[in-house]
């Protein structure tokens, strides 16, 4: 049977943060069969790790429609995957993924996880035809990365307020939307929330991979390299980040929440 677990990244306390699903292979299975076992989790992602040497994995994540390039929360629980169940004792893991090179994760004495990943800036751009209004929102400022559309708001309230047409939403051509403002909240520096209805995802409660481009933005209109994020969704969840070299470090924790096999392997 399959090693699986399911993780809650970037929370303290169980049933907070994301959720994530774990399966460790010993080898590749087809694409297909991943895609079946993320369908059947219906998580934001599941992550499959297969070894690829001392403290080096391969890892690639799917959510419930799709192979995503980047993933920040799913990595963060592979790691502590790894490390809570004993597969590995190496302090530094190195993850290799097929899009977004290798990653790297660290463990601090506290219990905190360090992600190592690639900084996605955004380039001012107009939103494209029915964005703002898929939203319900009135937009400082638009920009995009490649993948996602950031629309940065004048408050707080309005970040934690909207309540987007996913139907509509779901028509524009990206990964995701992240919309974000300055937080009001002096334990933070900024709020955001991320829709990705394309992807099988109407609202993704903490996204790590957006905090590489949050940081980004952020970190030049505050003028900081260390910030604090609060995503928030339903479940909320707590993202620091550390701006470095065109890298961005994630930093969080996590909290197990089942553990067990799969027994439906690939046939």
């Amino acid at each position: 049977m399959i090693p699986l677990s399911v993780i809650d990244a970037f929370t303290d306390r169980p049933f907070a943060g994301n959720p994530a699903a774990v399966c460790l292979l010993e080898r590749w299975p087809s694409d297909a069969w991943l895609q079946l076992v993320g369908r059947e989790m219906n998580l934001s992602e599941t992550a499959f790790l297969v070894p690829h040497g001392p403290a080096e994995y391969e890892l690639r994540w799917f959510t419930p429609k799709v192979e995503v390039a980047l993933c920040g929360h799913a990595t963060l629980a592979s790691a502590h995957f790894l490390w809570e169940s004993g597969t590995s004792h190496d302090q530094l893991l190195t993850f290799h993924t097929r899009k977004s090179g290798p990653l790297a994760a660290s463990r601090h004495l506290g219990g905190e996880i360090e992600l190592d990943f690639p900084a996605r800036p955004a380039t001012l751009c107009e939103p494209p035809p029915g964005l703002l209004e898929a939203l319900g929102a009135k937009a400082v400022a638009v920009g995009h990365n490649g993948d996602d559309y950031l629309v940065v708001l004048e408050s707080d309230a309005e970040v934690r307020r909207l309540a987007p047409d996913f139907t509509k939403l779901a028509q524009a051509e990206c990964r995701g939307v992240i919309v974000t403002a300055r937080s009001d909240d002096p334990r933070f520096d900024f709020v955001s929330r991320f829709f990705a209805p394309g992807a099988g995802i109407d609202e993704d409660p903490v996204t790590g991979s957006a905090h590489c481009c949050l940081s980004e933005w952020w970190g030049k209109m505050l003028g900081k390299d260390e910030m604090t994020g609060y995503q928030a969704s339903e479940r909320g969840g707590v993202v620091r980040v550390k701006r470095a070299n065109g890298r961005v470090k994630l930093i969080g924790r996590a909290v197990t929440i089942t553990t067990g096999h799969l027994a439906a392997g690939p046939t």
